[in-house]
């Protein structure tokens, strides 16, 4: 009877299948495991949440088009995948314009946010999850570091979709849009000169193994936003609805605490590594923010126009 009554219970769980393209020793992977724990726990096990990471249920591409069919229930997708789509995702990829952490913490709930959380529901996906990875961002070479606009000429370099693209463009890089596991490989065999990722990424990536040098500096924030089927959520009972909200709130405090930690553990993890950090100064900052953050500005408001320039404004005044 103990027995029957289990597989009842297990057979009655709603599931989630939740789908990213994180490798599992990445930090934000371990929190959306902690997240689905917690889920689990709130909802007194009315939702058996199912992880599947490293693109093993579905390819990063198509994380939302599965969600929107109905072919899993939930993903996490990095927000530069969504800049052909809903452009002003990208708002954080704005040049140096969050380099304070003290920003992040305000995030969720915040007016910006609830902008981008109606911009996703009009697809026919909810949103429930913000996971910051971190506002510090690493700039991998081979040979020498990267630091002033006069480096980039030339250089092939990894890619965050058009809109970002176009700060480097600015400098006379060739931006080539590719997730961590595909630069690598480009990086492996000459494809690329240079790997742009966040800096617990180029840890977890193992990006050391193919580029030797590295520049940190607060270029540009990334975020993973977790968004789940609209229509599945809706038809959930409310305690489940509110054990993933719960759940939510609490991860987006997780992965700010995490990234942080993971961020300032990483340039001596790369340097025992074998690699050559370099953490830009000032002066090299603003000569790259005074070519990066125009250039920026003119391709992302020309792709989201007045709601561009109003959430430009919101970051700003947070």
């Amino acid at each position: 009877m103990l027995v029957a009554g289990i597989t009842t219970a297990a057979q009655s769980a709603e599931i989630m299948r939740c789908s990213h393209q994180l490798p599992p020793d990445n930090h934000i992977a371990k929190i959306i495991d902690q997240w689905a724990a917690e889920i689990e726990t709130l909802s007194e096990n009315a939702i058996d949440v199912q992880v599947n990471g490293a693109n093993s249920l579905v390819k990063a591409p198509r994380n939302a088009a599965a969600v929107r069919a109905g072919e899993i229930e939930c993903a996490f997708t990095m927000n530069s995948r969504w800049a052909e789509s809903l452009p002003l995702m990208d708002v954080t990829l704005d040049p140096f314009a969050l380099r304070n952490v003290e920003i992040l913490k305000k995030w969720n709930g915040s007016r910006a946010a609830k902008i981008l959380e109606q911009e996703v529901a009009e697809t026919g996906l909810t949103n429930v999850a913000w996971l910051f990875t971190t506002w510090r961002t690493a700039i991998t070479s081979k040979g020498r570091f990267l630091t002033k606009p006069s480096d980039f000429k030339n250089i092939r370099i990894q890619g965050l979709g058009p809109i970002s693209n176009a700060a480097f463009e600015a400098m006379g890089a060739t931006p080539v849009d590719m997730s961590d596991m595909a630069a690598y490989k480009a990086l492996e065999k000459g494809e690329l000169d240079a790997g742009l990722t966040n800096i617990s990424a180029a840890l977890s990536a193992r990006y050391y193994d193919v580029q030797d040098h590295v520049t940190i500096l607060p270029l540009f924030t990334i975020y993973y936003n977790g968004y789940v089927n609209s229509e599945w959520f809706d038809k959930l009972p409310e305690k489940s609805r509110q054990a993933i909200r719960e759940a939510s709130g609490k991860a987006a405090l997780w992965a700010i605490e995490a990234s942080e930690i993971s961020a300032a553990a990483a340039p001596k993890l790369l340097k025992d590594e074998g690699m050559k950090v370099h953490i830009a100064t000032e002066p090299e900052i603003e000569k790259l923010k005074a070519i990066m953050r125009p250039a920026f500005s003119r391709a992302f408001l020309a792709a989201t126009g007045a709601d561009g320039e109003e959430l430009i404004d919101l970051l700003e005044d947070m």
